[in-house]
C-alpha cells in the first residue's frame, strides 16, 4: 500500500456514471484508503456524493463539489475551492471522458464537437488551472487519463479515439511548458485500460513515482527520465 498522507489530491469526474465502479470513483477511494484528502469534482451532484460517502465511510476525507469542467469558470471556482479549504493542490487526475459511435461520415459535427468538448478541453482546463498551482508550491503532479483507444486506429469511435491521442500529445506538449518555465514537470499521460481498480492502482503508482517515460516524483517533482522531455538534460536535481 503506497502512502499519500498529507497530500491533497483533485479528482476530476470522481464520480461514476452508472452503478458500480467506474475509473473516477476507484481513483478517489483508492487515493483515500491511501491517505489522501481528496477534493471530488463532477458534473453529476449525486454521483460525487456517492463517492464522497464512500471514502467516509471508511474513515477517508472527501469534499465534494459540483462542477461541469467543460466550463473555465467553473473550473477556476473549484480549484478556488479546493485552494481556499485545503491550501494546496499535490495531486490533479483529470478522468472527465466519455464516447460516442461514428466515422467521418456518420458522426455529426455536433456530436465531433461534443467530443473534443468533453474528452480534451476538460482536461486542458484541469492543467491550465492547477499548474500555475503546482507552480508555485514547486511540486505536483498531474495525471491525463487516456485510453488504448488513443494507441490504435479504432473503427466505430472516430473523435473519442481522436481526443485520446490528444490528450497523449497534449499531456507532452504541457510537460515540456513546464519544464522550460520552472526545471521540472509533474505531467503525465494514463493510459487506461483493465478494470477501474487496475487503473486507478496504476494512477497511484504513477503519481507515487514508478518508473515510466512521462513519470514525475510527486515528492521532489525531479524526472525519473529527463531525456525523454529534453535530450541531453542532466540528471539529477533542477
Amino acid at each position: 500500500m503506497l502512502d499519500f498522507t498529507g497530500k491533497l489530491v483533485f479528482v476530476a469526474g470522481a464520480g461514476s456514471v452508472g452503478p458500480g465502479w467506474g475509473n473516477g470513483k476507484a481513483t478517489a477511494v483508492l487515493f483515500a484508503r491511501q491517505g489522501a484528502t481528496v477534493f471530488g469534482v463532477d458534473i453529476e451532484r449525486e454521483a460525487i456524493a456517492e463517492t464522497n460517502k464512500l471514502i467516509e465511510a471508511e474513515g477517508g476525507r472527501c469534499l465534494a463539489h459540483q462542477c461541469d469542467m467543460r466550463v473555465s469558470a467553473q473550473v477556476q471556482a473549484a480549484v478556488e475551492a479546493c485552494m481556499q479549504a485545503f491550501g494546496r493542490i499535490d495531486v490533479l487526475v483529470n478522468n472527465v471522458g466519455g464516447s460516442a459511435p461514428g466515422d467521418p461520415v456518420t458522426m455529426s459535427e455536433e456530436v465531433w464537437d461534443a467530443q473534443i468538448e468533453h474528452n480534451l478541453k476538460t482536461a486542458f482546463l484541469g492543467c491550465k488551472h492547477v499548474l500555475p498551482i503546482m507552480e508555485k508550491q514547486g511540486s505536483g503532479a498531474i495525471v491525463n487519463i487516456s485510453s488504448v483507444d488513443g494507441l490504435s486506429a479504432k473503427n466505430g469511435v472516430m473523435a473519442y479515439a481522436s481526443t485520446k491521442w490528444a490528450v497523449r500529445g497534449m499531456t507532452r506538449v504541457a510537460a515540456v511548458a513546464t519544464w522550460t518555465a520552472t526545471g521540472c514537470s509533474g505531467v503525465a499521460s494514463r493510459v487506461a485500460g483493465g478494470s477501474p481498480a487496475q487503473a486507478s492502482a496504476s494512477v497511484s503508482r504513477i503519481v507515487a513515482g514508478s518508473r515510466n517515460r512521462f513519470i514525475a516524483v510527486l515528492k521532489d517533482c525531479r524526472w525519473r527520465d529527463r531525456e525523454t522531455l529534453a535530450p541531453g538534460a542532466r540528471r539529477g536535481g533542477r
